[in-house]
């Protein structure tokens, strides 16, 4: 019975992974976006964090976690003669990569950090089980990349110090290669390594051959890294020589320190309560599990490290419940079930739940029209898209890389992509009014020949159905005509509800009935 389940949520894992919803735009915009421009070059949309004098993101990490396979997917697409690799294949690619990551290295891992084959079997199928699995950790996410360095660096902590007889030198190897690529992957990385770390100091004391490997292969590690993401600052054409790497080295983590242990770039991106980890962010996550590792958990390495995770960045000003994902599997690994068979069916039923519905809303429906969207927009020649801008509006920023390689030529439309995010309509209807304001004169061809008709500059909007400020706009104003393109149905938008008057429930009833995203070709009337 228990293979039969955990072959069922494997199943329900790759679905989700699959599905193209969209929890957070660090997802493309801190990976994949960034890849994609360099194996493919594709149009794409460098953030902050790859463009301020002091960038804080490592490309290190991305090579093996997105540019391998895409170098893969190239390579066998050349073979086979398809020609160029579509934005689309490369997204599911990565996707079923981070599935196959997911299914292999993280169970593998929970294999190996639990001993009892009961408790191993319960701690399985509740990871397995766990919406934070299915979609958090299929996405690309560095945090999901976060998660698996940290269940490995245990397991790799609780192989050495199992081994009383020997120094553990492969073990102690690839802990000192994972440690550098864990910080460089994301500077929080050691805060849940800190406590199972301070079981290694008699460890190494007794057994100093095991400390002075992991230093060893750290070493050359770190000068990998470092001289990756130094050629990649370089400004173009520039190429890294052996001055630069001495002299002018890109240091990535430090830069990421330094910038996070100051509280006022951390307001910039929202600030939140020291309680905001424990009270919210992990309720947000494993809400029916909380009550079992209150009252009946097991201790353990993997909780230890839960806990002192969880506890440092507490600390922090800026807490998102993605920054907690390592967390998930090793508190749901340090769970027992209460003795008591109602108290039992109570929590499975509560998690089953709880699982389906999260699931469901951020696995299918959140943000879940933005990538087909775009993959949409970038299929579309200059013959049915003439529009030369996109207009997006209360949406996540949509991945510029998704757009079709040759979207900026003449043949694909020379499409640019405007993201006003949240900004209030009127300021949307100011953005189409400018550019729509005068009708061009052009030659057109009909069935009696050439001759001077008026034709709308046009632009195409991008925005949820559910934003009914829209609606009298659409229908009232006589200036505009609104053509409806293309519409993604599988599509809700949790981060600006707008409840107003109606309340949680009504508002939540607008969002489901009406949700999805729809491309609107907006042009303004013209006389012949």
């Amino acid at each position: 019975m228990w293979t039969r389940i955990y072959i069922v949520l494997v199943l329900a894992r790759l679905y989700f992974a699959l599905s193209p919803s969209y929890i957070h735009p660090d997802e493309n915009f801190q990976g994949p976006e960034v890849i994609a421009g360099k194996v493919f070059s594709f149009p794409n949309h460098l953030t902050w964090e790859f463009t301020s004098s002091q960038p804080v993101r490592s490309v290190f990490p991305l090579w093996p976690v997105y540019g391998l396979p895409m170098l893969l997917l190239r390579w066998i697409w050349n073979e086979l003669g398809k020609g160029e690799v579509t934005p689309k294949i490369t997204y599911y690619v990565l996707r079923a990569t981070m599935f196959i990551s997911s299914f292999i290295l993280e169970d593998w891992a929970i294999h190996e950090l639990v001993h009892s084959p009961r408790q191993r079997r319960l701690a399985v199928i509740l990871v397995a089980s766990s919406y934070v699995t299915w979609t958090y950790q299929t996405h690309t996410f560095s945090n999901s990349v976060e998660t698996l360095v940290v269940l490995w660096s245990l397991v790799l902590i609780q192989r050495i110090l199992e081994n009383k007889q020997r120094s553990s030198i492969f073990s102690s190897a690839l802990l000192g290669v994972l440690f550098v690529f864990g910080i460089f992957n994301r500077i929080t990385f050691p805060a849940f390594l800190l406590v199972p770390g301070l079981y290694l100091i008699p460890h190494s004391i007794r057994k100093p051959f095991s400390l002075i490997t992991i230093l060893l292969a750290s070493l050359p590690t770190t000068l990998i890294a470092i001289a990756l993401d130094t050629a990649f600052y370089l400004p173009s054409p520039t190429t890294l020589t052996l001055n630069h790497l001495l002299h002018h080295p890109t240091l990535t983590p430090l830069h990421s320190l330094l910038y996070n242990l100051s509280p006022s770039n951390l307001a910039l991106h929202g600030t939140h309560p020291p309680y905001q980890h424990l009270l919210i962010n992990l309720p947000l996550l494993i809400l029916p599990a909380i009550p079992l590792l209150l009252f009946s958990p097991l201790h353990s390495l993997p909780l230890l490290s839960a806990l002192g995770g969880t506890s440092l960045l507490s600390l922090f000003s800026h807490q998102e419940a993605r920054f907690l994902l390592p967390a998930v599997p090793l508190f749901l690994s340090s769970i027992r079930l209460p003795n008591s068979r109602s108290y039992k069916w109570i929590f499975v039923a509560a998690w089953v739940l709880f699982n389906a519905l999260l699931g469901t809303v951020m696995g299918i429906y959140h943000q879940g029209g933005v990538v087909p969207m775009q993959i949409w927009l970038g299929q579309q020649s200059s013959s049915t898209l003439p529009a030369k801008e996109v207009l997006w509006w209360k949406t996540y920023s949509p991945p510029v890389w998704l757009l079709d390689g040759k979207a900026n030529t003449t043949e694909k439309g020379g499409l640019e992509t405007v993201d006003l995010m949240g900004v209030p309509v009127e300021k949307l209807f100011e953005a189409v009014d400018s550019r729509i304001r005068q009708c061009d004169v052009v030659k057109i061809e009909d069935s009696r020949g050439y001759g001077d008709n008026n034709k709308s500059i046009e632009v195409i909007v991008v925005a949820p159905w559910s934003r009914m400020d829209l609606d009298s706009w659409r229908t009232d104003d006589a200036k505009w005509e609104w053509e409806e393109m293309w519409v993604k149905r599988r599509h809700i938008n949790l981060d600006d509800l707008d409840i107003g008057g109606k309340g949680l429930i009504g508002t939540w009833r607008r969002v489901w009935q009406r949700r999805g995203l729809i491309a609107w070709r907006v042009r303004r009337r013209c006389g012949n």
